[in-house]
């Protein structure tokens, strides 16, 4: 399995925001110290051209990462938070390379994307790196794509920039009510959600989880892209959701038997025990 970071990625901070660098750099050592699966690891190619990016933002959203203001009350502005953000991309890009071989990979960058809209940077992401890479491989051969996110948090951004696109279908699983206050309903003919309210049973939350994946086999794509989020963990401060790490393990096992290639990028995950339930999933895609 390879699993794609830069260092420089935790090279951002603000103190008390829960998106801070601890939740890439304890990855990393929980991963380079154990031994039970065998993990190459690559930095993310740069430059991303920018026609690559604005297939999914629209130019305002570039330019705006220049501006050194907030540009919201949970996406602060960080110096060079561009770069962050472009390199954030290119790990996806490179994923995407990565699965066509026909390889297993997870990309291990920061900042994450999934709410990221067109026109819009939000909710502690800038680009929307897994609608970014979808639409590349759509540019580039691949003819059904499916984009499953179970991130806890509505994937606001992936479902605005998908939304009927031809030759994608996006399958969310997450908690609501729960921010960004989207994805109670499906949406266009394409972007199918399914909504599990706060503090659900941990069984139920699965099975609407599996409900997804039946709903993801049925449509026969050729290549999925995973938006990994790990903050439906009991322990997650931001969320009220009750899942434990063989729930992540079980679901990284799930997607590798659709027997389908595809990459998984993270996304959300607050809680100390983020290295742990990275490592969990990552052993149920290789089935240790």
């Amino acid at each position: 399995m390879k699993i794609i970071t830069d260092e420089h990625c935790t090279g951002y901070a603000r103190a008390g925001h829960p998106e801070n660098p601890r939740r890439v750099s304890t990855t990393i050592a929980r991963l380079q110290s154990q031994q039970e699966l065998p993990l190459t690891w690559r930095m993310p190619k740069l430059p991303v051209a920018d026609e690559t990016i604005l297939r999914a933002h629209t130019p305002d959203v570039l330019a705006r990462l220049e501006v050194p203001e907030d540009l919201d009350g949970d996406t602060p502005y960080f110096e060079n938070i561009s770069r962050y953000a472009r390199a954030s991309v290119a790990a996806s890009l490179d994923a995407l390379s990565f699965a066509r071989n026909g390889e297993t990979v997870f990309s291990l960058m920061r900042p994450p994307g999934h709410h990221a809209t067109r026109k819009k940077s939000m909710g502690f992401c800038y680009l929307n790196n897994i609608a970014i890479a979808t639409l590349e491989a759509r540019a580039t051969g691949a003819n059904r794509v499916a984009v499953f996110d179970f991130d806890v948090h509505h994937g606001n951004g992936t479902e605005d920039i998908l939304l009927n696109q031809p030759g994608v279908e996006f399958f969310s699983v997450h908690q609501h009510p729960a921010y960004p206050d989207t994805g109670a309903e499906n949406a266009g003919h394409n972007c199918f959600n399914y909504p599990v309210s706060p503090h659900s049973p941990r069984l139920l939350y699965r099975a609407k989880l599996a409900h997804a994946l039946d709903d993801l086999r049925s449509y026969r794509p050729d290549l999925i892209a995973v938006s990994a989020g790990f903050d439906a963990y009991v322990h997650d401060p931001l969320a009220e959701s009750l899942l434990l790490p063989e729930d992540f393990h079980w679901l990284g096992h799930s997607l590798r038997a659709l027997g389908v290639p595809f990459f998984s990028l993270l996304e959300g995950g607050y809680s100390e025990d983020l290295p742990e339930l990275v490592l969990a999933y990552l052993q149920g895609v290789e089935d240790k």
